[in-house]
């Protein structure tokens, strides 16, 4: 069960005062959920107790790993020419925390789609595996993947887990928050829900909360128009385009169920400038929670997914194919946060 403490502190230290074996200390101190929450947690405390630091050079060469995971961030059309979807940057910091957790260093890159990001990383040992945020149309980025996969590639991907291949996918109840929002519209009185955003296969997340809200007014007894959804990407330029060609189509809607909140937000502005208000003349609601959500007039009613759980999932289920054990649940719940643009106050 080890040895006696010596000066320097080490693993077998570790292992000795825990009363476990030194390759469960290395375990739990790279974070391997195959070792006990409590067990880990004790030994996480026995390491803080002694100034143990884990030397990252000899376990590399052990393991053959880089101990380093790239995360990779897809442009995406911004206002402020950013070019990274507010949702995404928001994972960054739970991201990191995980990482930071695991004893892992964090490669931070931003990539355009068309470029050969799929074969840079692993392959060059620049890191064990990838992180992938954002990206724009999934008939493109799916190729990608199938590549990825076919050269053994140790990905995880924020995005659609109905539509995934890979088992590398992480991703929101879409189809249960779409109907999550369908059903609030219905009950306070709207009939005639339009949706902003993509509604195929190219863009499966929207797809899915269009689906949801569709399930939600028929199983209320009322068929949605079809004619009332018009394709956006998520900003807010979109957005307002997209409720300006609603408005010019002459079909009544009393709600607006935006894809994104950066689709919400620009049809507010459309809505603003033909005169109509919301949320008296027209409901709106939005997906995602971005900070800007609570910031417009009236604030945005949103489906919030989970941006902390979002993080921490994704580099579990990564690490999970590293260390050849099985990935955690891949779907992450969400929550409706009623504001103003659907319930007056």
């Amino acid at each position: 069960m080890g040895r006696k403490p010596s000066g320097r502190p080490t693993s077998f230290d570790i292992a000795y005062a825990a009363g476990v074996s030194q390759p469960t200390v290395s375990r739990a101190l790279r974070g391997d959920q195959s070792v006990s929450r409590e067990t880990r947690e004790r030994i996480e405390k026995i390491a803080r107790d002694l100034n143990y630091t884990v030397d990252k050079n000899a376990s590399s060469l052990r393991s053959q790993r880089s101990n380093t995971i790239a995360l990779l961030f897809f442009e995406d059309p911004t206002p402020d020419d950013s070019m990274i979807n507010p949702f995404f940057l928001a994972m960054l910091g739970s991201i990191t925390r995980a990482c930071a957790n695991r004893g892992l260093d964090l490669l931070i890159s931003f990539q355009r789609m068309e470029d050969d990001w799929h074969v840079r990383y692993q392959d060059a040992h620049r890191a064990d595996g990838l992180i992938l945020l954002g990206y724009g149309d999934f008939e493109i980025y799916r190729s990608r993947l199938e590549k990825l996969v076919e050269q053994g590639t140790h990905f995880a991907r924020w995005g659609s887990v109905r539509d995934d291949f890979s088992g590398s996918t992480i991703g929101s109840d879409n189809l249960g928050a779409g109907r999550m929002a369908g059903e609030h519209l219905l009950s306070i009185g709207r009939r005639r829900i339009a949706f902003l955003g993509h509604s195929t296969g190219q863009y499966p997340e929207f797809a899915h909360r269009y689906d949801g809200m569709v399930a939600a007014c028929r199983e209320a007894g009322f068929e949605p128009d079809p004619g009332l959804q018009f394709d956006a990407l998520t900003n807010e330029d979109a957005g307002y385009r997209a409720a300006r060609e609603l408005l010019a189509s002459g079909r009544a809607f009393d709600a607006i169920f935006a894809a994104s909140d950066l689709i919400a937000i620009g049809a507010m502005r459309a809505l603003a400038g033909a005169g109509l208000r919301v949320p008296e003349d027209v409901a709106v609601v939005g997906f995602d929670n971005i900070p800007a959500a609570s910031l417009t007039s009236p604030p945005l009613t949103t489906v919030q997914q989970d941006v902390a759980g979002a993080g921490k999932r994704l580099v579990e289920t990564l690490m999970a194919q590293i260390e050849r054990r099985p990935a955690p649940d891949a779907r992450l719940p969400t929550r409706l946060l009623v504001r103003g643009s659907t319930v007056a106050t």
